[in-house]
């Protein structure tokens, strides 16, 4: 079991500069990820995401890339025709003046297209870059399973308490198929008293009123349900979307149940095992 919840960082530092990948990610039903990183390493984001998936199936991950250079990366480039076309109309304009202006070199650096930056691309950087993701990847997945495995234990804790109240609202269905018994006929005698009715007419409305009563369906079809749960607890693969509908599927049993129980203790036991499926609810939502 892998948590959505991760944290991973590495650092590469060369003679040149130094660079760092941080992933960290947090809950999302599917895989998406934001990129911050210099705009020259764009060409590298989809060997990136691909190297991420790898890792994770689900969950918002924030990936950031931070280099501190060294050595200035940057080439400034000086448009040499452009500076001597200035020159030459400096001096035009010198001249109509009456020879008396001289241009400094702030009015060089003034005008536009005599002076540009170039910026060198990604591919001094892709060795580092691809090495400290690799490693950053590695603590990031690390993290995950370490949640993953405290996730894993507290639903199996989680489901546990489900089942002990499972087995004593099934232990109390007998005494509640009796009850509903009882108070039906002492309805009936009561409405009927003394005049004469045919008992196997109310006989058959009670055998339908306990089965619509009955809730030995509902604790079968719940107890299949956590047999599935505790499957799906011990699979490698991705659980989190198929552990969430089986939850579903829990809550509609319990809820029925607890709409059929008249039985105070049988109503503790819902409310309590109410609580543990939505801790687990809460739970499952930090899972792949």
């Amino acid at each position: 079991m892998t948590s959505m919840t991760g944290y991973g960082s590495s650092t590469v530092t060369t003679d040149e500069f130094q660079l760092e990948v941080e992933v960290k990610s947090y809950n999302n039903r599917y895989l998406d990820i934001d990129h911050t990183m210099p705009y020259y390493l764009a060409s590298y984001e989809m060997d990136i995401d691909r190297r991420v998936g790898e890792v994770a199936r689900r969950g918002h991950i924030e990936l950031a890339v931070r280099i501190v250079g060294v050595k200035n990366d940057v080439n400034l480039m000086v448009d040499q025709e452009a500076v001597k076309a200035y020159h030459d109309a400096f001096q035009q304009i010198s001249e109509l003046a009456g020879g008396n202006l001289q241009p400094s070199l702030g009015d060089y650096l003034a005008q536009e297209g005599l002076l540009s930056s170039v910026r060198q691309n990604g591919e001094r950087y892709k060795e580092a870059l691809f090495q400290a993701l690799g490693e950053a990847l590695k603590q990031f997945s690390e993290s995950r399973q370490r949640e993953g495995k405290a996730t894993h234990d507290d639903l199996v804790r989680l489901g546990s308490q489900v089942k002990d109240g499972l087995a004593t609202i099934a232990a109390h269905a007998d005494e509640l198929e009796s009850l509903i018994r009882q108070n039906l006929r002492s309805r009936m005698d009561e409405m009927l008293k003394d005049q004469q009715y045919d008992e196997n007419r109310i006989l058959q409305e009670v055998a339908v009123m306990l089965n619509r009563y009955t809730i030995n369906e509902e604790v079968k079809r719940l107890s299949t349900h956590l047999k599935a749960y505790d499957g799906l607890l011990e699979e490698r693969e991705p659980v989190g979307k198929r552990l969430d509908f089986l939850c579903q599927e829990m809550n509609r049993e319990i809820n029925t149940i607890g709409s059929k129980s008249q039985i105070v203790e049988m109503n503790l036991q819902v409310v309590r095992m109410k609580d543990s499926l939505e801790n687990i609810r809460e739970q499952i939502r930090n899972i792949e």
